[in-house]
């Protein structure tokens, strides 16, 4: 696709999505793979992703961070406070960070965003503060701009990340119940501008009944709503 110019972006069910740029980097974004009923069981991910990016603490983005970390040589980049509970959970390469904040991985600049939802990590000892819930706008050079929302409600400030980033395709959670729904994304859609919309965060549990076909009625006909299967790739 034109668009992408020549970056691969393959959806592996619920927020977990791989972004692998034309110069080869490979970035790893909410890993929920083991007890992720759509993850794709099949599919192999590449022997090196360089950088897993974290949005927040909860279970379902982040509780393959630390085995994905440790097989295939992944530094994990997350908000400061969930860096370092990674780092405790044995991750041995990580770059805490802030909203605001931009870090350089290899050919990809990878701006941490704001985004509405809640945050703690749980586990055997209870639950943790990790910092914040927020997105990352990726700009990839001689690439696309991407935007992964999170998890996350809908907020007038992304109207600020169209207009300070200009994201061409935005990851957008339409399950509802815990993010946003297919109406609410769609006014996000149109708050960011974005020519292509890959709809995250729906159908892996009951709860979340938000349908791609759902967001695209709601959307103008120029903008592509990819409904991907997972393990399927733009």
């Amino acid at each position: 696709m034109s668009l992408l110019k020549g970056t691969r972006v393959t959806w592996m069910g619920h927020a977990t999505v791989l972004i692998q740029t034309a110069k080869g980097t490979n970035i790893l974004i909410d890993p929920f793979i083991a007890h992720n009923p759509k993850y794709p069981k099949s599919f192999n991910l590449p022997e090196k992703i360089h950088y897993i990016l974290l949005t927040h603490g909860h279970g379902d983005h982040i509780s393959d961070a630390a085995p994905v970390a440790a097989k295939h040589g992944s530094t994990v980049v997350a908000i400061y406070e969930l860096a370092a509970y990674m780092a405790g959970k044995g991750v041995s390469e990580t770059i805490g960070m802030n909203l605001g904040g931009t870090v350089q991985l290899n050919d990809c600049a990878a701006t941490m965003v704001e985004a509405k939802h809640s945050a703690g990590a749980q586990d055997e000892q209870g639950t943790h503060y990790v910092g914040v819930a927020t997105g990352f706008v990726l700009t990839i050079d001689d690439g696309p701009v991407l935007y992964h929302a999170g998890d996350t409600s809908l907020f007038s400030d992304m109207k600020l990340i169209a207009d300070l980033y200009h994201p061409e395709v935005a990851m957008l959670p339409i399950g509802g119940h815990f993010t946003m729904g297919p109406s609410e994304a769609a006014l996000a859609a149109r708050l960011l501008a974005a020519s292509m919309i890959l709809p995250l965060h729906f159908g892996t549990f009951p709860p979340l009944k938000g349908t791609p076909d759902q967001l695209a009625a709601l959307l103008d006909k120029n903008v592509y709503v990819a409904r991907l299967e997972p393990g399927e790739s733009l």
